[in-house]
């Protein structure tokens, strides 16, 4: 074996296990379908072999992984921890071939094993992680931070199932189990010594010291264990790969031989079973009170075990905690992690033994928060009684929080009650609920939107009294999706078409596109450029044939709307839009208009009646029109 290169600030072995010649992929994908999944070629299926490619993947990333740690130790570099609900990554393995610049070598070295590269792509099970646009703009972030070799961390609940997996009966919804891990996760490592403690429930205790300080101590009456799941997040062509680290929930004893022993058959792995839950399902269905304790188990789980993780780093890497907000930049995805607001405050007063208001500059100079809806009623907030039941310390902490914001309040805005009742992280119209848009508002540095528009609105709509307050926190950061899976990955021909024209720069760099403008009167190109779509668009039809049986005619507009089915996407203004135009036809059968094929995708909660019924229309209405 020969000694690692140096390429650049990454070494990369050159030796028969992460080689990227022809000959040395081959015979690592035997390698790994012999040593690690188990099987002689012969007696392999597609799913074995996808196994075996994508541990030869994998070891061509860690080199890459590794190395990335040591040079953030080494450099001392700032952080940015980006804590999400959901991560819709997508399937891993041809986006790592991309990044990896190993498209064709893997081609020919899987053509020249008799595997068709296609199908064994086709294998990988889509990780039950996310649901719709906010987990996907969560996983575009962890793609282009790595891509700009920006230190970065996600943070995560490593779910053992997706949300659903839906099929359609009679024209209804049906949810059936997504357990994305059956075959198991190729991509992603265990580490165990690196698990945290997260506690619910119980009562505080609270004193004063020697000193005359106030103390508390948070008693909670059940612990769970956080268990870190790592996977390499590549960047492409940077020789960067940064890490999502996801939570799985685990007892801290799995099983209690005395209780087995004296008959307490279910007592014995009732803790498992109570642990195991929390990381079970992507958004378990909240219509009822034990849903909605389920979500904020959740929420407080992937939260605490993060900010632990990220204090034990920082002080690994022998930093004061003082200048905990100097090392880490805490980004939260919506809602879901706000919690960590009231739980930085505690783990920085109770545990590190800090004063008030040195954890609050700390905390404050720590988050920023993006929100994802300008629907009052969509802003999440939780019951008081459920919150202080699961989280005791910490709506003492929001409390205080909130009894020093409103001071505030009432400085900058006098006699004015009514705004001091809204901007309130309590609740108290009717039955009191704790806010948490609120909480992120009021404890992040910046607050942001996921366009100019939807910025602009929270200035003027749901958020408007804290811009009021604080116009210096707003600030826009506008959505966008990475060009590697969306394009080169999804659309090849139209991304070779491009490239030969402008060359691949434009992968790394969306602006590059600009270049193409040149060739808009070039008939050649435009007629090239039409034949590359059409081809897709008949792809398409074939599949929607195999999957649906209904012949589409790929001359036709194709208008598609995919994204979660709910009443405020709209789906069935939509379809009032296509019955509109099938009665002009109807009344009109010589009207001159444009063909078109509606496509519609998306799955509905399954506690939402409303929007299950929408895909019931949807599907109705293609049963009158579909010859």
């Amino acid at each position: 074996m020969k000694d690692p290169i140096s390429n650049g600030n990454i070494f990369i072995a050159d030796d028969d296990r992460t080689g990227n010649t022809v000959p040395i992929l081959k015979r690592a994908i035997l390698e790994n379908l012999f040593y690690v999944v188990g099987k002689w070629p012969d007696a392999a299926t597609d799913k074995d072999h996808f196994m075996a490619l994508a541990y030869t993947v994998r070891d061509r990333i860690l080199a890459r992984w590794l190395t990335t740690k040591e040079d953030y130790i080494k450099y001392d570099v700032r952080s940015v921890y980006y804590l999400s609900a959901e991560f819709l990554m997508g399937p891993h393995l041809a986006n790592n071939m991309l990044n990896l610049g190993l498209q064709d070598q893997i081609r020919e070295a899987t053509h020249d094993l008799d595997q068709d590269l296609d199908l064994l792509i086709q294998q990988e099970a889509e990780p039950g992680l996310g649901n719709g646009g906010l987990g996907r703009l969560a996983a575009c972030y962890l793609d282009s931070l790595a891509t700009l070799a920006i230190p970065a961390m996600g943070y995560g609940i490593r779910y053992e199932f997706g949300m659903f997996h839906q099929e359609i009966h009679d024209g209804w919804q049906v949810e059936l189990t997504d357990y994305w891990l059956r075959y198991g996760n190729p991509w992603e490592i265990r580490r165990p010594q690196a698990c945290v403690e997260v506690g619910y429930g119980g009562h505080t205790q609270s004193w004063t010291d020697q000193f005359g300080i106030y103390k508390v101590q948070w008693i909670p009456d059940t612990v769970v264990k956080g268990v870190p799941y790592d996977t390499p997040i590549l960047g492409y062509r940077s020789n960067i790969a940064n890490t999502l680290r996801l939570w799985r929930s685990e007892a801290t004893e799995s099983f209690y031989f005395g209780k087995f022993n004296s008959g307490d058959y279910t007592g014995a792995v009732g803790a498992k079973t109570f642990a195991e839950n929390i990381s079970k399902v992507l958004y378990p269905n909240d219509e009822d009170i034990h849903g909605k304790e389920l979500r904020l188990q959740q929420q407080y789980f992937f939260t605490s075990c993060s900010l632990q993780d990220m204090i034990r780093r920082h002080l690994f890497y022998g930093h004061s905690i003082e200048i905990f907000h100097q090392r880490c930049a805490i980004q939260l995805n919506d809602t879901h992690p706000s919690i960590g607001v009231a739980e930085l405050m505690r783990l920085l007063i109770d545990i590190h033994g800090l004063s008030w208001d040195k954890a609050w500059e700390i905390t404050s100079h720590t988050f920023n928060y993006t929100n994802h809806t300008i629907l009052p009623e969509a802003l999440e907030r939780w019951p008081l009684p459920m919150f202080r039941s699961l989280l005791p310390r910490h709506l003492e902490i929001i409390y205080e929080i909130n009894r020093r914001f409103l001071e505030l309040v009432r400085q900058r805005f006098p006699n004015d009650d009514a705004r001091v009742a809204r901007m309130s992280l309590i609740d108290e119209f009717g039955e009191k609920y704790v806010r948490m848009a609120y909480l992120a508002s009021v404890g992040s540095q910046h607050i942001n939107g996921v366009a100019q528009l939807h910025t602009e609105l929270l200035k003027t709509g749901v958020l408007r009294d804290f811009y009021e307050l604080w116009p210096e926190k707003f600030i826009n950061v506008t959505n966008g999706v990475t060009p590697r899976r969306w394009l080169a990955v999804s659309n090849p021909e139209q991304s070779a078409l491009m490239t030969s024209k402008i060359g691949e720069g434009w992968i790394g760099d969306l602006d590059q596109l600009r270049r193409l403008e040149k060739y808009a009167e070039d008939s050649a190109f435009r007629d090239e450029w039409q034949r590359v779509q059409f081809n897709v668009k008949v792809r398409l039809t074939k599949y929607i044939m195999d999957k649906t049986g209904i012949t589409v005619d790929p001359h036709s507009m194709f208008d598609a709307q995919v994204k979660r089915i709910h009443e405020y996407k709209r789906q069935h203004l939509n379809v009032l839009h296509i019955l509109t135009l099938y009665h002009r036809l109807k009344n009109n059968p010589t009207l001159d208009i444009t063909p078109r094929t509606f496509l519609f995708g998306g799955k509905a909660a399954p506690g939402y009646f409303m929007a299950k019924l929408i895909i019931k229309l949807i599907n109705s209405v293609g049963e009158v029109i579909n010859p």
